[in-house]
């Protein structure tokens, strides 16, 4: 039986059939374009650019020009190790081999400019660092952390220069990790994964990699989307690996979104994930991308991704500039399964965090007599700090927090998207603060050796504010039903610290207009936001200061500790 037979509204099976219709002729198109010589490609290029240039009004001419060395050399950076090369920083690569065999890219940023010379965390002798371990969204690679404009906004250079061993981790099936050691990526059972084999594979076995090779014993996760998703589902399942976890930092979580704002893709969640097998067949989804990124010209491709991206999810990217689209867009796609993203569809449809369900689903089963497994989030025991977007269509953080443990915390970013926490113009003021002070606080193992305190005393911070010496705020979520709000310190205006030039050559930006930030300011005199696992909540009237989770060896109750403190009023 077709498995949407019956369970449609009849606009929605017009949806169907004109989704279909366009994923063939997007099939179509492909076919023809790998058959077309290199010449008639080329020419079709230069056509579109000349005439993409001849419509754009004049300021968008003159701005094209402004930052076009930059913008050409991260977008034609061939690798991760070249882009750090952009920045004058040196990366290591490394190889994990998870239980299941596939061979996983890892790579490392543990050197700050003057130091490649230097042993860092290899034994007696070395210099001793805490290790920070990042990990990627859906259909990305480690390469979206270093693929910004500026060095001040890409978070691993800073974690980099505050002294930090940081490592940035890729899954299976993307363009670091597309080898098996028992099957080939041409063969279907290689893309035979989904969050399951994520979560009970490739994130412990890179931890455990990590571990191993900087003989710390234990490191601080900090993931964007689905790499939190991966995150909350090992850590749920391994409790060992909690031991292993000092802290995990979710930027932009993902567990259970709500749906998808397009009514069409809907329609496929609606009536059964599995029609994306029909539509993409049982291995890597959407490989025509990386087509469409060659034969387009760069501009058309960023406008050809914002709305995809507003048609699938209603984000705006107001707070990307168009520079900043131009750089990172080429960077953004990598190769995944088809069954992860069916998988993300289960957990859409049925609004719960839960396993990939291998079952057929059938008219009369319910959960009476069959229950997928869920991932039993609430017994995570190291520390959660969330920071979510107040835009964020795919964030529901009422849902999370019901399945979490009492001591994760939640800071919203108000007018933030989900792509902002990779590449916002303001990033470096809206989320770093967060991030740096619960590092600070939870982070275990070899001292860092310059704290953000201090990066901001030597007037190393001097780009990392808001243009115009904006101050942002965020809202704290405690778990325990009190919510807080603060404001982080204000900050200095950025400066033009930017990428050096390498060349004028390559293509311009044509995109029409430069967006701006969303101005969040604070109120004058805001009170310096606190670290986020001790935001201020205000329980009887009284201002009391949540205790500190335990980083490992148990969970430490956040109401039952505000209890005990609340015996005078103001406690700290």
């Amino acid at each position: 039986m077709i498995p949407f037979l019956g369970r449609l509204h009849p606009w929605e099976y017009l949806s169907l059939l004109v989704s279909f219709i366009l994923i063939g002729l997007e099939s179509f198109i492909r076919i023809i374009t790998l058959c077309l010589p290199a010449p008639i490609i080329n020419f079709c290029y230069r056509t579109s650019r000349r005439l993409f240039n001849y419509l754009s009004s004049p300021t968008s001419r003159k701005s094209r020009k402004k930052k076009r060395a930059i913008v050409t050399s991260i977008a034609q950076a061939s690798d991760f190790v070249e882009l750090c090369e952009l920045f004058d920083y040196y990366a290591e690569e490394h190889i994990v081999q998870t239980k299941d065999g596939y061979l996983l890219g890892l790579h490392r940023l543990g050197w700050k400019k003057g130091e490649e010379d230097h042993r860092v965390n290899s034994g007696k002798g070395s210099i001793k660092k805490k290790v920070v371990y990042l990990h990627h969204g859906l259909m990305m690679n480690s390469e979206v952390w270093v693929c910004l404009t500026e060095r001040e906004r890409c978070l691993p250079f800073v974690l980099v220069e505050q002294g930090y061993d940081v490592w940035l981790g890729n899954n299976r099936g993307n363009k670091y990790s597309k080898k098996s050691t028992l099957c080939a990526p041409t063969e279907t059972r290689f893309w035979n994964f989904s969050i399951d084999q994520f979560a009970f594979h490739d994130i412990p076995d890179s931890v455990d990699y990590i571990l191993a090779t900087t003989g710390q014993p234990s490191l601080s996760y900090i993931g964007f989307s689905q790499g939190t998703a991966q995150a909350f589902a090992a850590l749920s399942i391994h409790p060992t690996l909690n031991e292993k976890v000092n802290l995990f930092i979710a930027l932009a979580p993902a567990m259970s979104p709500s749906g998808l704002t397009s009514g069409i893709v809907d329609s496929f969640i609606k009536s059964s994930p599995d029609v994306l097998f029909l539509a993409f067949g049982r291995r890597a989804i959407l490989g025509s991308a990386t087509m469409w990124q060659a034969i387009l010209y760069p501009p058309i491709f960023v406008r050809t991704i914002d709305m995809s991206l507003g048609f699938l999810f209603g984000w705006k990217t107001k707070n990307i500039t168009p520079h900043q689209k131009l750089a990172a867009y080429p960077h953004l796609y990598s190769f995944t399964s088809t069954k992860s993203v069916v998988h993300w569809f289960q957990i859409i449809r049925n609004g719960k965090f839960q396993m990939y369900d291998d079952e057929v689903q059938g008219p009369f089963k319910g959960e009476r007599y069959y229950k997928v497994a869920k991932f039993p989030t609430r017994n995570i025991k190291t520390p959660i700090v969330m920071v979510y977007g107040g835009r964020d269509s795919l964030v529901d953080i009422n849902v999370m927090l019901k399945e979490l443990p009492k001591h994760t915390t939640a800071q919203e970013v108000p007018h933030y998207e989900h792509l902002d926490f990779l590449w916002a113009d303001d990033v470096a003021t809206r989320v770093f603060p967060i991030v740096f002070e619960a590092l600070e606080q939870y982070a275990q193992g070899g001292e860092a050796e310059t704290s953000w305190d201090d990066l901001r005393a030597e007037g190393r911070t001097d780009s990392w504010g808001a243009r115009g010496g904006r101050s942002g705020s965020t809202h704290g979520h405690l778990v325990n039903g009190t919510s807080g709000q603060s404001s982080n310190h204000s900050s200095p205006g950025i400066s033009d610290n930017t990428l050096p030039e390498h060349g004028t050559e390559g293509w311009s930006s044509s995109y029409s207009g430069q967006s701006e930030g969303v101005d969040c300011d604070a109120a004058n005199g805001g009170a310096k936001r606190r670290a986020a696992a001790n935001s201020f909540s205000q329980i009887g009237g009284r201002g009391i200061r949540l205790a500190a989770v335990q980083p490992v060896g148990g969970v430490v109750d956040g109401k039952a500790e505000a209890e005990k403190l609340s015996g005078g009023e103001g406690k700290q």
